[in-house]
């Protein structure tokens, strides 16, 4: 039986945090966009110390399962969630689902009457099976690439 738990960030996970930012993206996300999209994404080399600062600024929940980091969501103040990640390895297995219900819980108990996203091609069908209705659509200019999301938002 695997053992999986959510437990809140600690600074020795920023490194496995950023391998699964970067791995999903360039394999999971290339599936939803270009190689130069990707890459203007999560451009390599990984960027370490850039990483550990965001994840510091804005501490995320962190899944593990049998031990091992393979996901992680934020809620910043306003209601708004940064980043859903999980593993390219254990992508649809419920790791984001229990992610997110920990996050909708802490959401609750912070008196926030709407959650916001910014969704890639590949999670804002996640999104939508968690309520969320796209609000409108962005385009964002990433190194020269033009990257495109949607703002949903959830009502609570």
């Amino acid at each position: 039986m695997s053992d999986q738990i959510v437990r809140p960030y600690r600074a020795e996970d920023a490194q496995a945090l950023t391998d699964i930012f970067y791995d999903t993206i360039h394999h999971v996300g290339i599936e939803h966009y270009t190689r130069a999209q990707v890459n203007a994404w999560a451009p390599l080399p990984k960027e370490y110390q850039r990483w550990q600062q965001r994840l510091a600024q804005w501490p995320p929940m962190v899944a593990e399962l049998d031990g091992q980091v393979v996901g992680f969501i934020t809620l910043t103040p306003t209601g708004h969630i940064e980043w859903t990640y999980t593993h390219r390895n254990y992508q649809r297995q419920g790791i984001a689902s229990r992610l997110y219900r920990h996050l909708e819980q802490q959401a609750h108990q912070l008196g926030l009457s709407r959650l916001t996203v910014d969704a890639s091609r590949f999670a804002r069908p996640f999104f939508e099976t968690k309520g969320f209705v796209v609000v409108r659509e962005n385009q964002t200019l990433r190194r020269g690439e033009k990257l495109q999301n949607w703002r949903m938002e959830k009502r609570l």
